[in-house]
């Protein structure tokens, strides 16, 4: 089994999940903040769920708070926030860290397997994405300002 299968993460609502429910489907896994130049990301993101989640696309959104404190909310705010501004329905999880010793192990284990722009490890901002097969492989990284509609082919080579 794929590492990535074998992570847990705790939802917005507060149910521990394992990864292995996404087995099977490609996944956009993105670092997530309310109150961030990037936050209008959250419109793309739903629209691509929406368009392919029928075929096996799922988009996964971790809060981050560590970016000048812009996810400054609690679950329910987060969920509420995207929700009414945004339309989101994709999941979203609980707030994590995604860099520094406290960085929750989805996050690590992404960051090990795609590093950034000359081989940075961490994550540098909000809305750093990871694309990830149908076999559970992290095939691509996109920086912040990588818009989710400039991923799209990628998706759908996956598919």
């Amino acid at each position: 089994m794929p590492e990535i299968y074998a992570i847990e993460a705790e939802t917005i609502d507060g149910r521990n999940i394992a990864m292995s429910e996404y087995e099977g489907r490609v996944l956009l896994i993105v670092n997530t903040a309310s109150k961030c130049g990037f936050t209008p990301q959250y419109a793309g993101l739903e629209r691509l769920y929406g368009k392919y989640r029928d075929r096996g696309f799922v988009v996964l959104g971790f809060p981050c708070n560590q970016f000048v404190g812009q996810e400054p909310g609690d679950g329910a705010e987060i969920a509420s926030f995207c929700s009414l501004n945004y339309g989101v329905t994709f999941p979203l999880f609980a707030k994590i860290d995604v860099n520094g010793p406290n960085q929750h192990p989805l996050f690590r284990l992404l960051k090990r397997k795609k590093s950034g722009l000359f081989g940075s490890k961490s994550i540098k901002w909000n809305f750093t994405k990871f694309l990830v097969d149908r076999k559970g492989n992290v095939v691509k990284r996109y920086g912040p300002a990588v818009q989710p509609e400039k991923i799209e082919a990628d998706i759908l080579k996956l598919l």
